[in-house]
C-alpha cells in the first residue's frame, strides 16, 4: 500500500472530520481555534434613527490598499439563525467606523460584545467615549489608537443558515491615528500600538507579549460600567480594563455579601477595623489583577464607605 511506520504514527495522532458531519459548533469551535490570532474589528453603526451601536468582530482583514478596502463578517447566529444590529444597520445606512483594538481596550471590548437590546448604547454600558466622524454618522471610538471612517460599498452573504456569514466591504474614506502610537517617521511603532487579536474560545494573543484570557461576558448580561457608583468610577488608579471587568457582574454586591466576606476574611477585617483605605486599595488592585473581580467588588464597596460616602445596593 505504500505506508511505512512513520506514516502510521502520523495517521495514529490526526483526526480528519468532513464538515458536515459535525455541528455546526463543533465546526465553529475548530475553525475559530485553528485560524488565528485574528484581528478585531470594533464596529461602531448607527441605525435609521440614529441609535449608536458597537460590536467586536474577529472575522477580519485588510484586502486592498487601492481603494483602501477592509472587510468584516458579522455571521448569523448559530442557536437561533438571528442577524445582529451591527449587519442591520450597515445594509440599511451603508456607513461604518472600525476602531483598532488594543490592549488598554480589551476588557470593555469584550462587554461590549454582550448582546444588549436594540435600544442600548454599548458605548455608555463599556465605559467608552463617543468621538464624532467627519465623513459618516457612526461614531468613533475615542479611547481607541487607530479609527477607519467607512462607507459600505456592498455585503455579500455566504448563508442562510445559523453560522452564515456576511462580508462587510467597508471602503475607508478617512483615518484617525493617536500620535502616541507612531515613531519618529510618523508611521505605526508595532510595539506602541499595543495590538490584540482573537484566538479560540477565551483566548487572545498580544502581539507584543503573547496570549492571555479574558472572560467572556455574562450570558445573562453585565451590569455594565454605566452602572458602576460614581465614587468608584472615579478612583484614579482603576483603568478602562478594570472599569470593563467590574461592568461584567451580573449584579453589586449587596450588604449581606460584604458582612459575609468580612466576617469570614481575617485580613480584610483587620483593615476594617484600622480604617486603612491605602491598604485596602492594594488589595482591590490585586483581586482586579487576579481576575478575582467579586472580591474587588466587595473591598471597593467597603472602601466607599470608609471613606463616607453613600452608595445605594
Amino acid at each position: 500500500m505504500g505506508y511505512n511506520l512513520y506514516t502510521f504514527v502520523l495517521m495514529q495522532k490526526a483526526i480528519s472530520l468532513i464538515p458536515s458531519e459535525i455541528t455546526t459548533g463543533q465546526l465553529h469551535a475548530y475553525l475559530l481555534g485553528a485560524v488565528g490570532p485574528r484581528p478585531i474589528a470594533f464596529a461602531s453603526t448607527v441605525d435609521e434613527k440614529g441609535i449608536p451601536n458597537l460590536s467586536p468582530f474577529s472575522f477580519f482583514n485588510v484586502f486592498s490598499a487601492n481603494p483602501p478596502i477592509l472587510i468584516f463578517s458579522p455571521a448569523r447566529r448559530v442557536r437561533d439563525n438571528t442577524t445582529k444590529h451591527t449587519l442591520d444597520n450597515v445594509l440599511k445606512t451603508k456607513e461604518v467606523v472600525i476602531n483598532i483594538v488594543n490592549y488598554e481596550l480589551v476588557q470593555q471590548m469584550s462587554l461590549s460584545s454582550t448582546e444588549y437590546d436594540q435600544e442600548v448604547n454599548e458605548f455608555i454600558k463599556a465605559g467608552l467615549t463617543m468621538l464624532d466622524s467627519d465623513l459618516v454618522k457612526p461614531f468613533r471610538v475615542a479611547e481607541s489608537p487607530v479609527q477607519f471612517e467607512c462607507k459600505v460599498t456592498k455585503v455579500e452573504a455566504l448563508g442562510k443558515k445559523g453560522g452564515a456569514g456576511n462580508l462587510v466591504f467597508a471602503e475607508v474614506v478617512k483615518m484617525h491615528f493617536d500620535e502616541s502610537i507612531l515613531d519618529e517617521n510618523g508611521l505605526i511603532d508595532q510595539f506602541k500600538i499595543d495590538q490584540v487579536a482573537r484566538m479560540g474560545g477565551n483566548w487572545y494573543s498580544r502581539a507584543n507579549k503573547g496570549m492571555f484570557e479574558v472572560p467572556k461576558p455574562l450570558s445573562k448580561r453585565g451590569i455594565g460600567v454605566d452602572n458602576i457608583p460614581v465614587e468608584i468610577r472615579s478612583i484614579k488608579m482603576l483603568t478602562g480594563n478594570d472599569l470593563g471587568l467590574l461592568g461584567n457582574v451580573e449584579r453589586i454586591p449587596d450588604k449581606n455579601d460584604i458582612a459575609e466576606f468580612i466576617a469570614t476574611n481575617d485580613q480584610i477585617r483587620s483593615i476594617v477595623k484600622k480604617r486603612d483605605s491605602k491598604e485596602l486599595l492594594r488589595i482591590i488592585r490585586e483581586y482586579l489583577d487576579n481576575n478575582e473581580v467579586l472580591s474587588a467588588w466587595k473591598v471597593l464597596l467597603i472602601n466607599t464607605d470608609l471613606n463616607g460616602n453613600t452608595r445605594k445596593n
